[in-house]
């Protein structure tokens, strides 16, 4: 006589995912795919999953107006993570750019000659190696496939966190409506982003660190769709030779991401007021004045209201406790944040995601499965983190280091793995 498959050590457990951002969501769609997909253990009662994010449903323009990349080079990519939890078709319809080969990442000097086109095969079973998409359309599709499995409570922060003596851990929730109050759970996983409130509970001294370099860009508008050339078909960055570089791509049909770089001794605070997000404007039209192609059209098409500055933060990953913390897994920017330079942060967080959930069913308890998601995690985020520090250093190149480097990109074959797409 068959015996049945095991029973999970999960099942009707209580989870909370603090974040519902794209690595949060991510985790929960995955784990759901597997407990509803794999014959490994019967199917029992899956985990009841409280989702919490501090902003409201539809969030400003500042957090979702801009596109991101998301990658199908190799198994670490977000493109991977996307198919094996069905949703690669959906992205797909939604990609700005990168179903078509020839628009993929470029880099240009300063009157908008390319210096390096890197285009690179995609990993086994994956339609594209890479694809532009608007990061709003990606947390949309993410959204609609957890709403289906668990309800999100929006507007409502985890404030703090503590293991306790049981095993279990107790939860510190706030929101406007109800106010503050405790909840207990016996997995917290923490996706709270890169000012994670959770991390600074259970490990104040991870804090971020200032890279020297700041950004200030916004989005140009084109209600005619007349996007500047090359722009409209394609994204990259634009190195000077003389200390700034300046990222550029579409949002949409419509709009353009733009944000120019320069290094600064100290972080500087992002504009509030109208007068300084003009003022932003005007210094990131003089900083970037030696540039020439799209940039003083994109400047003069930039409504003021969508400047933003964002000094360039990171910080080491680190690998979880297993002796201590066990019930609480940090995934994405709450782990390992990085700056705007490594163009990888949805991949990683998709990933995270998609691993963590996997091993948690895949393992016989939390801690066991920890312990082989680390394993993943952490390689990928150091080496997302030293590439994006490469980077910065390759866009605010001058003199002979640039001379030396503009060689180099006459090769590019050795700085495509640099860029990830």
């Amino acid at each position: 006589m068959a015996t049945s498959p095991p029973y999970h050590h999960l099942q009707d457990k209580r989870i909370i995912v603090a974040g519902a951002g794209i690595g949060g969501l991510a985790f929960v769609v995955a784990l759901h795919h597997q407990w509803t997909t794999s014959p490994l253990y019967s199917a029992g009662k899956f985990p009841s999953i409280f989702i919490c994010d501090r902003d409201h449903k539809q969030v400003s323009q500042e957090r979702e107006g801009y596109s991101l990349s998301l990658n199908g080079l190799d198994i670490n990519g977000g493109l991977v993570a996307l198919h094996d939890v069905g949703l690669l078709d959906a992205a797909l319809e939604c990609s700005l750019l990168g179903t078509d080969s020839t628009n993929s990442f470029r880099m240009w000097d300063a009157e908008w000659n390319e210096l390096l086109r890197v285009t690179r095969k995609p990993h086994d079973g994956l339609p594209t190696a890479g694809i532009r998409i608007r990061r709003a359309d990606l947390r949309n599709i993410l959204i609609e496939a957890t709403e289906k499995i668990a309800e999100i409570h929006w507007g409502t922060t985890c404030t703090s966190a503590k293991e306790l003596d049981d095993g279990r851990v107790q939860v510190m929730l706030s929101d406007k409506e109800v106010g503050t109050r405790m909840e207990e759970c016996d997995l917290l996983v923490a996706a709270d982003g890169a000012h994670s409130k959770i991390r600074a509970s259970v490990r104040p001294q991870d804090e971020l660190n200032y890279q020297g370099v700041v950004q200030i860009g916004g989005i140009g508008q084109f209600p005619e769709g007349n996007l500047p050339e090359p722009i409209n078909e394609t994204w990259g960055m634009a190195v000077s030779g003389q200390g700034v570089g300046c990222f550029m791509s579409p949002v949409d049909k419509t709009s353009a991401v733009w944000a120019i770089s320069c290094e600064e001794p100290e972080p500087r605070q992002k504009p509030v007021s109208e007068d300084d997000k003009k003022a932003a404007l005007g210094e990131a039209k003089q900083i970037g004045q030696m540039l020439k192609g799209p940039f003083p059209e994109m400047i003069q098409a930039t409504d003021p209201s969508t400047v933003f500055m964002i000094p360039a933060r990171d910080k080491q990953p680190f690998v979880h406790d297993v002796n201590g913390l066990t019930r609480i897994v940090f995934i994405g920017d709450s782990n390992h944040a990085v700056s705007p330079f490594a163009g990888n942060g949805a991949n990683l967080a998709l990933k995270d995601g998609w691993d963590l959930g996997v091993k948690l069913w895949e393992h016989s308890t939390v801690r066991e499965a920890v312990e082989s998601y680390d394993k993943l995690a952490f390689p990928r985020a150091i080496s997302t983190l030293k590439s994006s520090h490469q980077r910065m250093n390759i866009a605010h190149a001058t003199g002979l280091k640039f001379q030396a480097m503009r060689v180099a990109f006459g090769a590019g074959s050795w700085l495509m793995w640099l860029f990830g797409i």
